[in-house]
């Protein structure tokens, strides 16, 4: 936990933020709620502090440093996007604060929060868009 994030720290942010959406795999899981968008092939997030789309969900090809939605792995498999520098993104002050699936019991991400499938499930089907959480 952090109270000053930086691109790359492996810190989640702490205070309160807000559910700005809701992703899923759709090939993998059922729709965890009516907003939830699916996930494709080509679908990215923008990690790169350089690009004008920082923060942001972008499409492949993307000409600058980006992390894939669609995983081999389960972790993206339903993904809560958080409000944390966004929709106005600062440059190198943090990028894809998600909620997601974890690897395994306390394993650490890279700033995001990770819950039990069986818990992420529950917690996505009860948030909505602008819901607050926090996270401390």
């Amino acid at each position: 936990m952090t109270d000053d994030k930086r691109e790359g720290d492996g810190a989640s942010p702490r205070g309160f933020h807000r559910i700005a959406g809701l992703l899923y795999r759709a090939d993998r899981v059922v729709r965890p709620a009516p907003w939830a968008q699916a996930i494709g092939p080509g679908d990215l997030w923008s990690d790169d502090g350089r690009d004008p789309e920082y923060n942001h969900a972008v499409r492949a090809p993307h000409g600058f440093g980006h992390e894939r939605l669609h995983r081999a792995d389960r972790l993206y498999d339903i993904v809560l996007l958080t409000d944390w520098n966004w929709p106005d993104a600062v440059p190198g002050r943090g990028s894809a604060i998600f909620l997601h699936r974890w690897r395994k019991p306390r394993h650490p991400t890279e700033g995001c929060i990770a819950f039990r499938p069986d818990h992420l499930l529950r917690v996505a089907a009860r948030l909505h868009p602008g819901a607050l959480i926090e996270i401390r």
